[in-house]
């Protein structure tokens, strides 16, 4: 991988792990578009990169929410934030077990199959479109959304599947406000993010002789960049009930996938 591919599988994950586009999707589009010529090593350890990137830019966009939430947590009360942090950890619950029962199952969706990616695809499209017709409210995630919630996100392991798009959808639909759903949904990723990236650490399977830091340095950096500007846009974008566009267009990139795996 030269330093071009990496920093535009960088802007992909950047711009596709907030907006409702499925980012494992696009980068295994990606990958199939510029030929992944890396170890199975060296790709895990990018793809882990990019992940870590995106994460700290959640991090920085709700940093305020996150410093309140802390420090409500250390007084040991009853709170709404308390009451936050645990419905986080019960929406994690579902990945965690799917994560771990079935890891390589899983692995197996991402061997370059853009069928399958496409067909996934059109399935957030689905999503995204009932969604967007949804009536604002100012309901709050209830414990029972968030593991609801958390089904969504364990489904969207799924190369195609929109992560952002199924969490929000799914907590849009289940009647919350739409705003809180998209905070939610930011910040319920980010444990589970560097909890695979320890997992993956302490593993050893990102040991890689071939590792090329400058490619990984640069594809980290467009991957934060974006991230910011991504996450910061998707939450008005939700608020103004425009996700139907995005309905449209993983319509589009769905059908163009799978027209494309019968000449591949």
């Amino acid at each position: 991988m030269n330093s071009w591919d990496a920093i535009l599988l960088g802007i992909i994950q950047g711009f596709t792990e907030f907006l409702p586009v499925s980012s494992s999707g696009h980068l295994e589009l990606g990958k199939a578009i510029l030929g992944d010529t890396m170890v199975a090593e060296e790709s895990l350890l990018f793809t882990v990169v990019l992940h870590f990137a995106t994460a700290l830019s959640t991090i920085v966009v709700f940093r305020k929410d996150i410093i309140e939430i802390i420090s409500a947590l250390l007084k040991f009360q009853w709170n709404e934030e308390t009451q936050f942090i645990i419905k986080i950890g019960v929406s994690m619950l579902p990945a965690v077990v799917i994560g771990l029962l079935f890891e390589e199952q899983l692995e197996a969706f991402f061997g370059g199959s853009i069928a399958f990616v496409g067909a996934m695809l059109i399935v957030t499209a689905v999503l995204l479109w009932l969604a967007d017709r949804a009536k604002n409210t100012g309901k709050p995630v209830t414990f029972k959304d968030s593991f609801i919630i958390g089904i969504s996100q364990a489904i969207a392991m799924l190369p195609g599947i929109s992560r952002s798009g199924a969490t929000i959808s799914t907590s849009v639909l289940l009647g919350n406000d739409k705003s809180k759903a998209a905070r939610f949904s930011f910040l319920m990723v980010v444990p589970l993010i560097f909890g695979k990236i320890a997992k993956d650490v302490l593993s050893g399977d990102l040991s890689s002789e071939s590792t090329n830091f400058t490619t990984l340095g640069l594809g980290f950096i467009a991957a934060f960049i974006c991230g910011l500007i991504a996450c910061t846009w998707m939450i008005a974008l939700v608020k103004k009930s425009k996700l139907r566009y995005f309905s449209v267009y993983c319509v589009i990139v769905g059908l163009l996938a799978i027209v494309v795996s019968f000449f591949a």
